[in-house]
């Protein structure tokens, strides 16, 4: 199955869509989709974890949550993300194992600067789960 896709690549934006079989699974191929924007996640190195809990109103709210939060690590912890580990998730709350490294200018792409709401969309599909997301870059 594949696990995401890069569809818009504007000059602005860039759009992706992820996939999972549940919830768990599409929370974590979200990210990795996000931060292979950001930067060439099959060189980051999950040496270091950081733990975080997230609640939303519902599984669409608790995604642009999710993927805002991790934006804002990158600035926060000065890390790149490549491993995603869902501890815990329902509709209105994600915890997660994030893995990664500092940041090394060798290894970033594209500066992420948000998740925005345009063509943001979470649906349950009959193979389980899809998510349309753009980031403002």
């Amino acid at each position: 199955m594949q696990k995401y896709k890069i569809v818009d690549d504007l000059t602005s934006d860039v759009m992706f869509e992820a996939y999972g079989k549940d919830l768990k699974e599409l929370f974590s191929n979200s990210a990795t989709a996000m931060f292979s924007v950001i930067c060439d996640v099959d060189k980051i190195k999950p040496q270091k974890a950081v733990v975080v809990n997230i609640n939303g109103d519902n599984a669409s709210d608790l995604l642009y949550k999710w993927l805002s939060m991790l934006v804002a690590l990158v600035d926060t912890k000065a890390m790149f993300f490549s491993k995603f580990e869902i501890l815990e998730i329902d509709d209105k709350h994600v915890k997660a194992k994030c893995y990664g490294e500092p940041i090394t200018p060798g290894k970033g792409e594209t500066v992420v600067k948000a998740v925005l709401y345009y063509g943001f969309k979470l649906e349950k599909t009959k193979k389980g789960w899809k998510a349309k997301v753009a980031c403002d870059i």
